[in-house]
């Protein structure tokens, strides 16, 4: 999701990053607030069509955010299901959904440099007492790239295995992209000794 900013000109696009993070938050939240009944799987579906219509991201884009979520929802329903029964298990399943793609119209309409420079400007009070806006504000920039990055590692290892006629395995692929992911977090290191970064 972190990765995926579409250009555009709807409400969302033109509003500050720090007001539309705050927005976007409360909304979020007030989603997954709500109680546990039948209603409330109509009422977040709705929310959510409605925020990404208003928006300017639109229906098709919606589609491909809850199919990235496809597996978390799946958990989460089978979870509910076994432990609470039908009904909480879809209010509770559609609360979780609701709040994680109304979360991802922030990287969907924000870029990250705006993101970035919302969060050090909010930072810059809590200085007064030892906080390193600047660190931060790095810190949430290289947390932000590494997802698309190890998404990418891990395509990598499933090309892989399907380039030696392996069938791509979750067991097999683990050692390849940690020792990847371990290899990358070393280069990423160096790259930020190099520029003064400790």
């Amino acid at each position: 999701m972190l990765s995926l900013y579409r250009p555009g000109d709807g409400i969302l696009h033109r509003m500050p990053a720090g007001p539309k993070m705050l927005l976007l938050a409360v909304v979020a939240v007030a989603l997954a607030a709500l109680p546990t009944a039948a209603w409330v799987a109509a009422v977040c579906a709705l929310a959510v069509l409605l925020a990404y219509v208003v928006s300017g991201i639109g229906v098709r884009e919606l589609g491909r955010q809850v199919w990235g979520l496809r597996w978390i929802l799946a958990i989460t329903m089978i979870g509910q299901l076994i432990f609470l029964g039908p009904e909480p298990a879809l209010a509770n399943t559609a609360r979780v959904a609701a709040a994680l793609l109304v979360a991802a119209l922030l990287p969907l309409t924000t870029r990250v440099d705006d993101m970035l420079d919302a969060l050090e400007r909010g930072l810059g009070p809590l200085r007064r007492i030892g906080v390193d806006a600047e660190r931060a504000a790095l810190l949430l920039a290289v947390t932000i790239t590494t997802i698309p990055v190890l998404a990418r590692l891990a395509a990598e290892v499933r090309e892989a295995q399907r380039a030696r006629g392996a069938r791509p395995s979750l067991r097999a692929g683990i050692i390849p992209f940690v020792v990847l992911s371990l290899r990358h977090a070393d280069q990423l290191g160096e790259a930020l000794a190099a520029r003064g970064v400790r």
